[in-house]
């Protein structure tokens, strides 16, 4: 049974420490160096693509995954069994990010359109038996769209989340989390345009977040963007809470190419 928590109010009595990791993207190979860097001690046992992990940290430190595990790289399904292996164990946490919860709506028979690297998970997980996609899909379901953590001082989400925001649990909240803060046009490559949202964040709260791809760590008005392309050939990176230090590992490979992607 999952026990990634969802109660309503998204608040986490756990203080950490912590190490918050951005947009892993089917990268598993990146995912278990960086975790290897960071001191968890990672076990496994199977090929890579079908691997059944055992994984914890000598010093009781907790992985959170900022959301959009799947999609565009090589080995989704690990990815996906490393998540669930840190929730179900208790030894991290998961937020959903906005292509997770378009794959879990693909699982579920809806009719999505596959864009920006689903077609490579669906690849992928076409090879899997119908029990594991059962449990992928109950899994992603399960996701929060945030997390409020070390009483409150630390909040997680995947695209972020306003001050305003920080507990809540409503439609609009969901989808700001899952996709930030969008115009409503598209760019010259058909991408939708988003508004940088922390310029205007005014919360003291620290927000840690991903979605939005750049070469290096942004922070603007204690809002910290920790996705950094791996996916594009960039870096996966990790923020240590409540030390704030960056842990990174470089990508293998640029898996998936992105008109936006400029590292």
């Amino acid at each position: 049974m999952m026990t990634n928590p969802t109660a309503p109010d998204r608040f986490i009595d756990d203080s950490g420490p912590f190490d918050l990791i951005g947009d892993v993207h089917g990268c598993a190979g990146e995912l278990e160096r960086l975790l290897h860097r960071l001191g968890y001690e990672v076990r496994y046992e199977g090929v890579a693509g079908s691997r059944d992990y055992r994984i914890r940290h000598p010093e009781g430190r907790k992985a959170v995954l900022l959301g959009d595990l799947v999609d565009r790289g090589p080995r989704t399904p690990d990815v996906m069994r490393l998540a669930m292996h840190l929730v179900e164990t208790g030894a991290g946490y998961c937020v959903v990010g906005n292509h997770d919860d378009k794959f879990r709506r693909w699982l579920a028979g809806r009719d999505v359109k596959v864009s920006h690297g689903l077609d490579a998970t669906i690849a992928q997980f076409r090879r899997e038996s119908d029990d594991f996609r059962r449990q992928v899909a109950t899994f992603i379901d399960s996701l929060p769209h945030h997390l409020l953590l070390d009483g409150g001082e630390l909040v997680v989400a995947h695209a972020g989340v306003h001050a305003d925001m920080h507990g809540e649990d409503t439609t609009r909240v969901r989808a700001f989390a899952m996709f930030g803060e969008v115009t409503g046009e598209r760019d010259l490559h058909g991408l939708p345009v988003r508004r940088n949202w922390a310029r205007k964040y005014s919360g003291t709260a620290t927000v840690v977040h991903g979605h939005v791809a750049e070469p290096e760590v942004r922070e603007h008005n204690n809002v910290v963007c920790v996705d950094t392309g791996c996916v594009f050939g960039g870096h996966l990176t990790a923020l240590r809470w409540p030390e704030r230090d960056l842990v990174q590992v470089p990508a293998e490979q640029a898996w998936y190419a992105s008109p936006r992607w400029e590292g």
